[in-house]
């Protein structure tokens, strides 16, 4: 033990086979977690670091509170803050210290974090495994409530793309809603296990938001998305744009994948988000590389355009969530230019997006953490269920075509909501 004030936490080490799902209580706690890799949370905020809305810096007056709380706490061991951020800064964001922490690196050590506090000493340590259950029926059309229509979505789109080739921007990205009904009490921790059955290479991730009715809420999902992570000097992240759909059948799948992979449209709106990360990230990188060529990158039910990034930065490194701060929201989620794109999404969708589209993610003290976007995802609350879903529109999008992706992305959560 190196000499210092007294350590803040307390520390057990964990088996490399512990799964990260086992230590998520459900609504009130904190997963973020691919490939067996990642952070899961206990406890509702032993120290809570939330920023009011403000004048657009709303993300580095967050990164300067939750640095300063972490390094005060940091003793022999690196203690961690998770939580989200909104698709729209302007809003701020929320994350907190949990009481206790379960971390895996990425070469499988694994520590359970306990803060040394009154909160943490009455919080269950036992771990529990979530039951596997069977689906339920199929949501019926009286229990959803789609917001906006299909065909008012599908106007919607038509406008932009009469926006953008009159030159006002470049993309835009417009999102739907689906609000369900479904008659039970909706389990967060059951659908994280069905959700990363199915997708076990993407972010499963549950972050607790402000439910509207007075009960807990959880923003739950499996997204794609990595939108950056950090360790040391090295950053990574993987924008995804174009898409087109899966399927059971081998050769339509492939002609799908082949479909995107020649279409002008799709790596248009893909080259769009690949030059703004690229111009965002630049400054910060000594050095920064990218994929030449987007390839494909394969979901359970869909196919995207994706280009990974890897870079190093200048030693004065900024914290990841400084990097967050500087990225989003992204042309992927948001469009191009983004003042432009943020006006006419305020314009035309007739809901606010909360935490969808936002950033999920953790820090540590030392600036290291992961953010992904919040994609294919459903805010859970009580029985009721919002689903949400999106598509890039760019000078050539189809009307159509784009109520056709956003029906896609909800009939695969749909089905996974069964489970939950």
């Amino acid at each position: 033990m190196k000499a210092g004030p007294s350590p803040a936490f307390q520390q057990e080490r964990l088996g490399r086979s512990f799964d990260l799902l086992a230590a998520y209580p459900g609504h009130g706690g904190f997963l973020l977690e691919r490939d067996g890799v990642g952070v899961a949370a206990v406890g509702s905020g032993a120290i809570d670091l939330g920023v009011a809305p403000g004048d657009g810096a709303g993300i580095l007056e967050l990164d300067r509170a939750v640095l300063a709380t972490l390094r005060s706490l940091a003793g022999d061991l690196m203690p961690l803050a998770v939580g989200a951020v909104g698709f729209d800064q302007n809003a701020g964001g929320q994350l907190h210290v949990p009481p206790i922490a379960v971390r895996r690196w990425d070469d499988g050590t694994t520590r359970r974090l306990r803060l040394a506090n009154d909160e943490a000493d009455t919080l269950p340590l036992a771990t529990t495994a979530v039951v596997e259950g069977s689906p339920r029926k199929a949501f019926a059309e009286v229990e959803m409530r789609e917001l906006p229509s299909p065909d008012v979505y599908a106007d919607a789109v038509a406008r932009a793309v009469s926006e953008i080739r009159d030159g006002a921007l470049r993309k835009v990205v417009l999102a739907r809603t689906i609000a369900v009904d479904a008659g039970h009490q909706l389990d967060p921790r059951r659908l994280l296990h069905h959700l990363r059955a199915v997708e076990p290479h993407a972010f499963s991730f549950a972050v607790p938001v402000a439910g509207e009715r007075g009960v807990r809420a959880s923003l739950v999902g499996a997204s794609p998305e990595l939108l950056v992570s950090r360790r040391g000097l090295e950053i990574r992240s993987n924008p995804l744009a174009g898409s087109a759909s899966r399927s059971g059948d081998p050769e339509e799948d492939r002609e799908n994948a082949r479909a995107l992979a020649d279409s002008a449209k799709d790596h248009e709106e893909h080259a769009i988000v690949v030059d703004a990360m690229a111009e965002t990230l630049g400054p910060f990188c000594q050095e920064l590389a990218w994929e030449p060529e987007p390839v494909l990158h394969e979901t359970a039910n869909v196919w995207h355009l994706s280009t990974r990034f890897l870079g190093i930065l200048h030693e004065a490194a900024p914290s990841v969530l400084e990097l967050v701060a500087a990225l989003h929201p992204t042309p992927a989620v948001c469009g191009a230019p983004r003042a432009e794109a943020l006006e006419l999404i305020s314009e035309l969708e007739p809901f606010d997006r909360g935490r969808y589209a936002g950033a999920v993610g953790w820090i540590d003290a030392a600036g290291d953490g992961d953010w992904v976007i919040a994609l294919r995802c459903a805010e859970l609350e009580g029985e009721r269920a919002t689903l949400y879903a999106g598509a890039g529109i760019v000078a050539d999008s189809v009307p159509e075509r784009e109520v056709d992706e956003t029906d896609r992305k909800f009939r695969a959560f749909l089905d996974a909501l069964r489970w939950g």
